[in-house]
């Protein structure tokens, strides 16, 4: 069942927190770095849990990690790793958050390199799910198959966020650039 139509089956509540992120935001290019960031954040931090669970600690995951600015993460000190660890708002996984301060380093890089992590994705554009796959192993922590496939299609790279009789399908596609459509 596809995420578009799983969310027709739910209850009013879990509903209106899917619909906003389906509706809004999932399959949607991402211009902005930060939000990049914080989307490979919230779908390393959702393996092995539902993705409801890091819809509903969103906002105190933007809180934790200073709205996941880059330049702040990257620079995190070990008080900032244990505050992370006592934080009982966000996923408390030392391998996780872990990860998300060494990602932030490394896109610190990329962005020296290449100007901006948009620019870097753009530049290895496209690619089939193995290659990203294994881009991503190589560049980043805790990156593996499905956080990678999940990350991408949430942000348009890879097909598959939504179905092509899906309402909203139609709008993701106009939204993105014409080279992000080319195959």
């Amino acid at each position: 069942m596809s995420y578009c139509s799983a969310i027709e089956t739910m209850q009013a509540e879990r509903k209106i927190l899917h619909k906003n992120y389906h509706d809004k935001l999932y399959g949607f290019p991402i211009h902005d770095d930060n939000e990049l960031f914080c989307r490979l954040v919230l779908e390393i931090n959702q393996a092995g849990l539902s993705w409801e669970t890091i819809l509903k600690k969103e906002k105190t995951f933007r809180k934790a990690y200073h709205n996941f600015n880059i330049r702040k993460v990257a620079a995190y000190t070990e008080a900032d790793r244990e505050r992370l660890l006592l934080d009982a708002g966000i996923i408390r996984n030392r391998l996780k958050i872990n990860a998300a301060i060494e990602n932030a380093k490394t896109i610190r890089q990329i962005q020296k390199e290449f100007g901006s992590f948009e620019n870097w994705l753009q530049q290895h554009h496209p690619k089939t799910k193995q290659e990203w796959v294994k881009l991503f192993k190589q560049t980043f922590k805790f990156t593996g198959g499905e956080i990678v496939n999940e990350f991408l299609m949430s942000i348009g790279y890879l097909d598959g966020a939504h179905s092509p009789d899906c309402k909203i399908y139609k709008i993701v596609l106009k939204a993105k650039p014409m080279w992000l459509k080319a195959k």
